[in-house]
């Protein structure tokens, strides 16, 4: 093949093209003209050589941008890491293809792993579990330790995973002959296919555990303490590496993922780091203004405080205060995740209207009552005088 060739025309893309546009239009080459697909055709595989050795200076920024820069020049000693440009071997392209198409950096990789083939039997990792914890909106203030049991797969201790009985050994499949998968030939494509007489393990045991029996791993029940930091959100994951059900032949453990879950709490609603409760105050309070006692989240760790009170806090009640209005109490909320700072705690005021008045207090607000009609009414008339219109002119006005 010419190493003259611009690269950009051998893969049909412009200059200017995206790396993802390189990448597919490697791709659909790639296939095209793969050995595999073409047996014994050397144009086909000059084609897919060419091809492999655009694409790996292209896909490439630094070698690139001196491509760009020099051309072929700038590319021919050291950009390509195997002497000249054209100086790539099978096992080179074979590794590129296996890189584009996800089949791992080795020269191992064939055209059948994108048709149903896996690798060679050997250590598999093990799978990962889910654990969902519940905590109360009081665990998120303060964050909490606690304790889950789950049943998992871990590492027969009597055969130490290898499935065989003590003394004994497995034995290599005699179908596979090791390599878990067998190939087949359909047409020009080669296929690889688990192997049935292993189910895709490589090997055969004769003489299985009897803890076991021949499966490497027993069920273990297990307890796990597991710590809670503050401010943890609803819906959070954490994912405990290594803690999950053991690998198969030696293969590393999955992963313990654990899912956050916050229960509702009966007074306060969570709005990230702030939390919003209701309080309700006297008509008085609201009108005159005054002083309120609010319970937060926090433990009071005061003297003779049991272990659950939670610590009071007041907070000012402005004259003049409507329904409705929310008023803030700063670093009372819950803590941040990280634990860089608190939230608030947002009061809603809601005003107490009382369903039985005593007769003094039935006189009281009769004669406040009366006062405040006269204000509001007198209040409307400089209104009204000031636009020369009564009440009555205001309602027809409306309609």
């Amino acid at each position: 093949m010419s190493t003259q060739r611009d690269y950009y025309e051998i893969l049909g893309v412009p200059r200017d093209a995206s790396a993802d546009q390189i990448k597919s239009a490697y791709r659909k080459i790639a296939l095209k003209f793969h050995p595999d697909r073409n047996k014994g055709d050397k144009d086909a595989e000059a084609k897919f050589k060419e091809a492999a050795e655009a694409y790996a200076v292209l896909s490439d920024g630094d070698k690139r941008k001196r491509y760009d820069q020099f051309g072929h020049a700038g590319v021919s000693s050291s950009g390509m890491g195997h002497g000249a440009a054209g100086g790539f071997s099978m096992e080179d392209i074979f590794r590129s293809f296996g890189d584009i198409f996800g089949g791992g950096g080795g020269g191992g990789f064939s055209f059948e792993n994108l048709f149903g083939g896996g690798g060679r039997a050997g250590p598999r990792r093990g799978s990962s579990l889910r654990a969902d914890l519940q905590v109360t909106l009081e665990e998120v203030a303060t964050g909490v330790e606690k304790e889950i049991e789950l049943t998992r797969l871990d590492t027969c201790e009597t055969c130490d995973g290898s499935g065989a009985k003590p003394g004994t050994k497995p034995t290599k499949c005699t179908m596979c002959r090791g390599f878990g998968q067998i190939q087949q030939s359909q047409g020009f494509f080669s296929i690889q296919r688990t192997c049935p007489t292993c189910h895709g393990q490589g090997h055969m045991i004769s003489n299985p555990c009897a803890s076991c029996r021949g499966e490497g791993r027993v069920p273990k029940r297990e307890r796990k303490k597991i710590y809670i930091p503050p401010g943890i959100e609803e819906g959070h994951v954490e994912r405990l590496r290594g803690q999950g059900e053991a690998g198969e032949q030696g293969g590393p453990p999955g992963d313990l993922v654990l899912v956050i879950h916050v229960e509702e709490h009966g007074f306060f609603d969570r709005h990230g780091a702030d939390l919003v409760c209701e309080m309700p105050i006297r008509f008085g309070q609201a009108a005159l203004g005054g002083t309120i006692h609010v319970p937060t989240l926090e433990r009071d760790e005061g003297e003779g405080k049991q272990a659950d009170a939670k610590k009071i806090v007041e907070m000012k009640i402005p004259a003049g205060t409507q329904p409705g209005q929310i008023l803030r109490l700063r670093g009372q909320g819950l803590p941040t995740a990280g634990g860089r700072g608190r939230g608030n705690l947002l009061v809603r005021v809601t005003i107490r209207v009382p369903t039985k008045l005593s007769h003094k207090q039935k006189e009281h607000l009769e004669a406040f009552d009366e006062v405040d009609a006269e204000h509001v009414d007198d209040h409307h008339g400089k209104e009204n005088s000031k636009s020369g219109k009564g009440i009555f002119d205001k309602i027809k006005d409306m309609f």
